[in-house]
């Protein structure tokens, strides 16, 4: 796969894109025998078609963020404050703190969907592609007819580059890079203005996560929706992120544009992370968005 050029981030001088999602103050409590604050007062500002990478190591509180944004925290988790707003496309805003289950649930998926960790191996082993796919635009879009539900369904795989034939198949007939780029096509499935990637390339090889990258940024410039991609692996997310926030022990440590920590790390756990990034070379390797040549080996 060739990508002779990608849409770099914003410099300095360009307007910041108006926010879509807004996180002030927010703090994730675990209330086990010796509580335990696993996010703790976490300001985070996500711009209308901006891919904001959270790095930090594991156990640091991501996952937990995630899933607190989303409303996916189950006991003993809890919010103890802060506020989550969405500030959608038509005007208004949304505070997701304040919607019931329902609201919630209807909002998820439709506007904002995940795609979780180990997502590859998440869909159902015995009902195929096709049939996965269309439960989702059923319970979202019940006046959507069948045939609509397929069409849709074949848009969506197109769209992730897999063969819209392959809605016939299983789980099982699929490799790991397919299963994933299913499950990216169906968290794409009804134009959500942000997902939240959670670590979707762990599993891969170096080879099907370049690809899944380039997929994502791809995609990301087509389809202009937000993206929260999560990992501990810093320098990954230099490859694709227009800004990147440094998570640890549950709170922002920095946040920059993806240049300024590549160039000039501010934070010592930063320039940490940077310096476990190997290198066979002495440098350190090309960035996704400002292309490759296909013929270097």
């Amino acid at each position: 796969m060739t990508i002779s050029t990608m849409t770099a981030p914003a410099g300095p001088a360009a307007a910041a894109p108006a926010a879509v999602l807004t996180v002030e103050d927010l703090t994730v409590v675990y209330d086990v025998q010796n509580p335990v604050t696993a996010v703790r007062d976490v300001n985070l500002t996500l711009g209308r078609g901006e891919i904001l990478g959270l790095a930090g190591e594991s156990g640091c509180g991501k996952t937990t963020l995630a899933y607190a944004i989303n409303r996916l925290h189950r006991p003993p988790a809890r919010i103890d404050s802060g506020r989550i707003r969405f500030h959608d496309r038509d005007g208004t805003d949304i505070d997701l703190l304040d919607l019931a289950e329902e609201q919630m649930r209807v909002f998820r998926w439709d506007k904002l969907s995940m795609v979780f960790q180990g997502a590859m191996n998440a869909l159902n082993p015995v009902i195929s592609i096709r049939a996965q796919l269309a439960d989702v635009l059923a319970t979202h879009r019940p006046g959507m007819s069948r045939k609509e539900r397929h069409r849709r369904a074949g848009d969506a795989l197109s769209l992730v580059g897999v063969d819209p034939s392959r809605l016939k198949s299983y789980a099982h007939e699929l490799s790991g890079g397919m299963r994933q780029r299913v499950m990216i096509a169906m968290a794409l499935l009804l134009e959500p203005q942000v997902m939240i990637m959670d670590e979707p390339t762990t599993a891969l090889d170096v080879v099907v996560q370049r690809e899944i990258l380039q997929e994502i940024v791809r995609l990301r410039d087509e389809v202009n929706f937000a993206v929260i991609f999560i990992t501990h692996d810093l320098p990954m997310l230099l490859e694709i992120s227009d800004r990147v926030a440094v998570m640890l022990a549950g709170e922002i440590v920095e946040l920059a544009g993806s240049e300024q920590i590549y160039a000039a790390p501010q934070h010592p756990y930063t320039r940490k992370l940077l310096g476990s990034f190997p290198s066979l070379t002495g440098q350190r390797g090309d960035f996704i968005r400002t292309g490759f040549d296909s013929e270097r080996t």
